[in-house]
């Protein structure tokens, strides 16, 4: 490792796994520690957030984990409140919470409508409103958000929810960026393609009358011929969170093997 992160606190909001395997926010939360951050590992389950910490711990270094939910704005200051008092400041905000929520207008009802932006695009909003005064205070921060492929483009799957709260997701980090750029805070999204995580298996196999077959379907749309894992994710992230990127702000970055620029579409 470079050590570009050395030094560093950062926050991860979804840094635990829906099963087993490594999540992109799993993935993520021991990437910053691997670059020497200290990792605090935010979750809605305290078990997958220790199980995370505990990771980082056993490799030699520095996490704590802390649970939080990111639909309740004071669950969500009272997790930021919790890093503040141990360290005194947050550099890194790295926002990883998603649901992919299946069914097109006629299919969903409001409540679930308004459920899948609450926690897709409403984390976002949550968890920058409690930590940008810290930043601000100190005139400086970095934050990541986890947006998707399905903000700029149908990748198959009948998400409207989805897509339109990603979509939201990458316009509020152009909006984070420009508005607190003079304040010397960066704010920049990620887009993952067809990326290999224990989520696909849980909320996307459903679609296919296999693992097998979802597997080879997703690796058929990107152009690298596979699927990406999740440290494709987390080392754009690196690279975002660190001074290697001081100058860039407001990029949407896919990370997607080439699908975003293919005429390829479906799954």
């Amino acid at each position: 490792m470079t050590h570009r992160l050395k030094g560093k606190i950062a926050v991860i909001f979804g840094a635990g796994s829906s099963g087993p395997g490594w999540s992109n926010g799993k993935a993520a939360a021991v990437s910053y520690a691997r670059e020497g951050a200290t990792v605090v590992c935010i979750d809605l389950q305290e078990d997958v957030a220790q199980e995370t910490a505990g990771i980082i711990l056993s490799e030699g270094f520095k996490a704590i984990a802390v649970k939080s939910d990111v639909t309740s704005t004071e669950s969500v200051t009272a997790a930021v409140n919790t890093v503040i008092d141990h360290y005194g400041r947050i550099d890194i905000l790295h926002n990883n919470v998603g649901v992919a929520t299946s069914g097109g207008p006629e299919d969903l009802d409001d409540e679930t409508f308004r459920k899948s932006l609450d926690i897709n695009v409403g984390s976002v909003f949550r968890t920058a409103k409690a930590v940008l005064p810290h930043m601000k205070a100190r005139k400086s921060g970095a934050i990541i958000n986890i947006s998707s492929l399905a903000a700029i483009r149908w990748t198959g799957y009948p998400y409207f929810a989805y897509y339109a709260a990603k979509g939201a997701v990458n316009q509020a980090t152009v909006a984070l960026a420009l508005q607190y750029a003079p304040h010397g805070i960066r704010a920049n999204c990620i887009m993952p393609g067809m990326i290999d995580t224990p989520l696909i298996y849980k909320q996307i196999s459903a679609n296919y009358a296999s693992n097998d077959e979802m597997i080879a379907a997703r690796n058929r749309l990107v152009p690298l011929g596979q699927m990406g894992s999740a440290f494709d994710v987390a080392n754009a992230a690196v690279f975002l969170a660190s001074d290697e990127a001081k100058f860039i702000t407001g990029v949407c970055l896919p990370v997607d093997g080439g699908q975003s620029c293919s005429a390829v579409v479906g799954a």
